[in-house]
């Protein structure tokens, strides 16, 4: 999955946790799976919109394999990726009909 590319940060911040200050556009926090490794969550995020320049749709959505530090885990990939591991699973992004 490294064909996806990289994290979506079009303001060039570093990784960090949603609603910080300092944080990517595209850093959405982590998600919990459960037992029977199935995880639902709703996001709502201001820094990802439907339209304009930087929008969401037609983007990856990517799952990693680790809890996301969120950039305060002091390791070398804390920053950049939240040390969150390898690519789990990914979709698209896309807008269904009315």
């Amino acid at each position: 999955m490294a064909y996806l590319g990289p994290h979506f940060h079009p303001n060039k911040m570093k990784h960090g946790a949603p609603g910080d200050q300092i944080c990517h556009a595209g850093d959405l926090g982590n998600i919990v799976a459960n037992a029977y490794g199935v995880a639902e969550a709703t996001i709502v995020d201001n820094q990802i919109p439907l339209i304009g320049p930087n929008l969401v749709v037609g983007r990856a959505l990517v799952v990693h394999e680790l809890e996301d530090v969120l950039g305060k885990g002091g390791k070398e990939l804390s920053l950049s990726t939240g040390n969150a591991g390898g690519r789990l699973a990914c979709g698209v992004v896309g807008l269904t009909p009315e």
